[in-house]
């Protein structure tokens, strides 16, 4: 079943519900009022009756002798109950009314209050007024029911009519209003679909109020503006990656080719060459494992933990002077906790070290200082270009002057993503000077006494 044909139906529902309801609540308030004029003809009746019981002298029964009603009112059915439950009757009246023990307690004086009862006398449905009169009797007043059931049952055909008609109505009001309300849904269905198919990205759905269906769609648009940069940086990703591995592949196999078909070849020349593809490939090694990097930090992020910043600086900066023995780092590390996955951190914070001891000259000093979750990272080499700063952390980009340098541009673009993910920053400016100094910010935990 359609969502368009399920919010029809629910709408119907609800609606022959409340119809019923009030029908139901209708009838019960009409029936209690027809049956309270009975009854309060009913009172008025035994409060003008003047009742005398007469003996017939040849049988010995007794009857009872009733006026007939003031001008000419209904007269109803009138009986007296003893206690023992026998009835004395007007004298033509050969029906009497039903006894009950409720009714024979009223003769006998233990139920002082009158009390209405329906009977069936006959085939003929009455309504019954009981009142005791005390000396042992009890007073019956009967009036036939038969124009209030008649009443009674055209309301009840009516009122079943207007509900049945009630019930199309709203299920064709549901109708129209599914059909205007799904109109969104129906544009955010094909809109989906048509992506689907045609794998465009650029689509979007236009967003007109502030409701539910209209902030869903917003939801979409941000979603399908989401993929799209994902899938423009992936497009971008796989672009470089293949221009920066070309090179060094068309190389690579240039060599190969030569030490394969020349056999000749001085061993100086060969040993070289040797040398020449074991560097391409480190270095084609360390462009996949950066790549890897990148991929995996546009995935969800590894559960984080709280972390003292300063351990993990002085970690690094201990393997950075084992890999690069020629430069000398000196630390100013202050306790900072920040929270975030460690091994991204470390490897963030490694980049930065590795970058400015590439830059820095043999036996040059590099300067590193944690403080409130920065961490802050000088070196005194030649500096940044102006030119190049605004594009130091984009992917595979490499200044000028950095063409014949080993690395294959991705080390700071890592840094970058790292300090996004953490909800962080990095930035590259001219230090005081000479050199460059890289800030890497983090979000500092405070930590609160107890």
């Amino acid at each position: 079943m359609s969502f368009r044909a399920r919010l029809v139906l629910a709408s119907a529902l609800a609606v022959a519900l409340a119809i019923v309801a009030a029908s139901a609540l209708t009838y019960v308030l009409v029936r209690d009022e027809l049956l309270g004029q009975v009854d309060e003809a009913l009172h008025a009746r035994a409060a003008t009756t003047r009742l005398r019981i007469v003996q017939d002298p040849e049988s010995g029964r007794r009857f009872l002798d009733v006026p007939p009603p003031l001008l000419g009112g209904a007269p109803g059915y009138t009986q007296l109950v003893t206690a023992s439950g026998s009835t004395i009757r007007p004298f033509a009246e050969g029906l009497a009314l039903p006894v009950t023990g409720r009714d024979r307690a009223a003769a006998a004086g233990t139920s002082g209050d009158a009390f209405f009862s329906d009977a069936h006398v006959a085939g003929t449905h009455v309504r019954v007024l009981t009142l005791p009169l005390g000396q042992g009797y009890a007073l019956q007043i009967a009036r036939p029911l038969d124009e209030v059931d008649s009443a009674l049952a055209r309301i009840r055909n009516w009122l079943l009519l207007i509900a049945a008609l009630g019930v199309v109505f709203a299920a064709a009001l549901g109708l129209v209003v599914a059909r205007a309300v799904l109109t969104p849904v129906r544009r955010l269905t094909r809109t989906a679909e048509d992506v689907t198919e045609t794998r465009d990205l650029s689509r979007r759905i236009e967003v007109t109020g502030r409701d539910e269906l209209s902030r869903l769609a917003s939801t979409f648009n941000t979603m399908l503006a989401a993929l799209e940069d994902s899938s423009r940086a992936q497009r971008r990703l796989v672009s470089d990656a293949s221009h920066e591995l070309r090179t060094p592949l068309t190389s690579l196999r240039t060599n190969i080719e030569v030490l394969a078909r020349d056999e000749e070849l001085p061993r100086r020349e060969r040993e070289e060459l040797l040398l020449d593809v074991t560097d391409q490939l480190t270095e084609m090694t360390a462009l996949v494992a950066e790549l890897m990097e990148l991929a995996r930090g546009d995935q969800e992020p590894a559960e984080t933990e709280d972390i003292r910043l300063d351990l993990v600086v002085a970690d690094a900066i201990e393997r950075t002077t084992r890999n690069r023995p020629g430069v000398r780092f000196r630390p100013q590390l202050e306790e900072s906790l920040v929270r975030g996955v460690p091994s991204t951190i470390e490897r963030a914070v490694s980049n930065l070290l590795d970058n400015a001891a590439k830059w820095s000259p043999t036996g040059g000093e590099i300067e590193v200082t944690v403080k409130g979750g920065e961490v802050s990272v000088r070196d005194h080499g030649p500096g940044i270009d102006a030119a190049d700063a605004p594009f130091v952390f984009d992917r595979f980009y490499r200044a000028p002057t950095a063409r014949g340098m080993p690395g294959s541009g991705l080390g700071l673009a890592i840094v970058r993503q790292v300090a996004e993910a953490h909800g962080g920053t990095v930035s590259a400016e001219a230090a005081e000077g000479g050199g460059t100094r890289m800030r890497l910010r983090l979000p500092e935990l405070v930590e609160t006494s107890s």
